[in-house]
């Protein structure tokens, strides 16, 4: 429940081995190799070694790569077995992963196979596209007797067209007879929008006609290589597009039978992807012409199993532990109970090498927050059971395993509090509380909450002090915790002493005093002069900021109230339908939606305020964050994952 110790790690050895040394180091994935770009801005460096990094290598690799994500792509789209509901990494051996991989060759060909039928599938479905929009454009004329091609005989000009449905053309014909233009308008079709109609003309009317015919919104129709008539272009049309279906239907359904090999293309893909991060790892090496270098990160505790591969490949090496206060990178280790939390841990920032590790610190509090929030048994029951299905049924990794196992055990909290406040969907049951209805008794649940809400931050207090004790700095230690511990727990005593005993109120007196005296001499005691009393005063008006910290914790009781009265609404509601086949049914429907509405709602409300709370007011004490994730050279796999085989 800490931050891993590292050590320094350097390297030297003979171009030779460099690709036996890269891979066992991979495959270990406990080795962190740094960027040498400030090395090459050193001259000497500069004049003695050079980037060990083959570009062209790595895009041919992340070439490939695209191309079997593509196949992948088209083979997950037109699968045909049944898909899981979250999908997983597939553990398998080494030996399995390499046996997968031995033929390279085939997978390619499998891969340029799928894609070039894809291609034919986006070619054929383009063909389908531009036939029905075709057949769609032809609709409209299909009463239309002569060849669309058609557009004059020897003495007339034939124009295609559409008129807003406004237009009368019989008042356009009695227009253009008037000015000596003559031209008959055949209305072909309407819609709701359109009439489709064609002009007939003389030739040398043509001009005068589109004249007049624009001035009413015409608009010309060209049926560019279009010969015949619309029936029989439509017919044409429904031939081809019955040809162009049948051939698409037949490409899918060889994709679809392709795609029970996908798990094939996974495996290549994984194997491509370890292959690039080879590549890609060269450009943080140094080499010469016989020999290659590199330094990094290395966990202490694998050390032996490093230096047995480094020995093995006879490289010369250099291992040191970091000097006091070095940057170097963070990998955090929990135990079976905090590693779920280290996801709120995550979801923040990585300590820094001069923080300590919150998660052990923020998870038991985290557990009681988000409890006391949702704060219902039958939701609680609900989160654990389901959480623990998800963990049971599928192989979570990482980042979600951390979440649903965190939901898990908060789960366990909401069950607690929910006996605890005799919240069973509400009051749908009517089970009486084990201590009290926060509904009927808020004030209780408010004063619950602030006290809860000052020994979080107490405890955020206490490892500042740590910190600084740690680091010797015994003095701040002192002046900016421990006398802030004594004003303000004097201030409780002093307010509650009548209550506790009568020399409690003298006792919370002093120790208020002597506090507030303390931090107004040493609050200032960096600065000078005048800004030694001023830095004082400007230290104390800081107990305002504890004031409204310990308010921010009232947030407790308005996430478990809103639970519980939502509740109680949504049980209203369904019962106010009456009795009968029909009350019943409205019922349980209204039950149903309106308590996964509100188990939903309530349970991300409660995650991202119980997560506010550590951020703001607990991680506000002590925790500066900002440092660098531990990024190991090792299998980034996406689709399996390759287990470790201890030799």
């Amino acid at each position: 429940m800490a931050i891993v110790d590292m050590s320094k790690l350097s390297v030297i050895g003979l171009n030779d081995n460099k690709s036996d040394v890269l891979r066992e180091l991979m495959t270990l994935g406990v080795c962190e190799i740094n960027s040498q770009d400030e090395k090459l801005s050193d001259s000497e460096w500069a004049a003695l070694t050079k980037r060990d990094f083959d570009q062209s290598a790595t895009l041919s690799t992340d070439m490939k790569i695209s191309e079997v994500s593509s196949a992948l792509e088209v083979l997950d789209k037109y699968f045909t077995g049944k898909k899981p509901f979250i999908k997983c990494r597939k553990p398998v051996s080494e030996a399995e992963f390499e046996t997968k991989n031995s033929k390279p060759e085939e997978a390619e060909k499998f891969v340029a196979l799928v894609n070039e039928k894809y291609k034919k599938v986006l070619s054929l479905k383009a063909q389908q596209t531009a036939l029905l929009t075709e057949i769609s454009e032809l609709k409209p004329w299909l009463d239309y007797e002569f060849n669309l091609d058609m557009k004059e005989t020897k003495y007339s000009s034939i124009i295609h067209g559409t008129f807003p449905n406004s237009v009368v053309t019989a008042d356009i014909e009695s227009r253009l007879s008037q000015e000596g233009s003559g031209c008959v308008i055949d209305v072909v079709s309407k819609d709701d929008k359109i009439t489709y109609a064609v002009a007939v003309c003389l030739k040398e009317d043509k001009e005068n006609v589109l004249s007049v015919l624009r001035q009413e919104n015409f608009n010309p129709v060209s049926f560019a290589d279009i010969v015949g008539t619309a029936k029989e272009n439509t017919q044409s049309c429904n031939d081809k597009l019955k040809n162009v279906e049948s051939e698409l239907s037949s490409i899918e359904k060889e994709i679809g039978r392709l795609s029970e090999n996908i798990e094939t293309l996974e495996f290549y893909y994984d194997d491509l992807v370890i292959e690039r991060d080879r590549y890609k790892i060269l450009s943080n090496i140094l080499r010469t012409e016989k020999t290659f270098y590199f330094d990094g990160w290395v966990i202490k505790s694998a050390v032996d199993k490093v230096k047995n591969v480094l020995d093995k490949y006879g490289c010369y090496y250099e291992i040191t532990e970091p000097e006091k206060g070095e940057q170097m990178p963070i990998l955090l280790k929990q135990n079976s109970l905090t590693d779920p939390f280290q996801s709120i841990t995550d979801l923040y920032s990585t300590p820094s090498v001069n923080d300590i590790d919150p998660t052990p610190f923020l998870a038991p509090f985290y557990f009681i927050f988000f409890g006391l929030m949702l704060s219902d048994a039958a939701y609680g029951l609900i989160l654990s059971v389901g959480s623990f299905i998800l963990l049971k049924h599928y192989r979570l990794e990482g980042m979600m395993k951390r979440l649903v196992k965190m939901f898990m055990f908060c789960g366990i909290s909401t069950f607690f509090w929910g006996v605890l406040f005799g919240g069973w969907f509400g009051d749908m049951f009517g089970i009486s509380p084990a201590w009290f209805n926060p509904v009927e008794e808020p004030m209780t649940l408010l004063v619950f909450s602030l006290i809860l809400g000052g020994i979080h931050i107490f405890v955020g207090m206490g490892l500042k002090a740590y910190i600084l004790l740690r680091n010797g700095q015994t003095i701040d230690a002192i002046c900016d915790i421990f006398l802030w511990y004594l004003l303000l727990i004097g201030i409780v005593v002093f307010a509650l002493g009548s209550s506790i005993a009568p020399i409690a109120t003298e006792i919370g007196k002093w120790m208020s005093i002597i506090g507030a005296v303390g931090i107004v001499l040493t609050g200032g005691r960096s600065k000078k002069g005048i800004g030694k009393i001023t830095g004082g005063l400007g230290s104390l008006y800081g107990i305002t900021s504890y004031l409204s910290d310990v308010l921010s914790y009232s947030r407790l009781l308005a996430l478990g109230l809103a639970t519980g009265v939502v509740s109680q609404v949504i049980n209203t509601l369904g019962k106010m339908v009456g009795g009968g086949v029909l009350g019943v049914i409205v019922m349980i429907v209204v039950f149903v939606i309106g308590h996964v509405f509100n188990l939903a709602i309530n349970t991300l409300g409660t995650f991202v305020h119980s997560s506010r709370l550590q951020y703001v007011e607990f991680f506000g004490k002590f925790f500066d964050g900002g440092g660098t994730p531990f990024n190991p050279f090792s299998r980034k796999t996406k689709y399996v994952e390759i287990l470790k085989e201890e030799k």
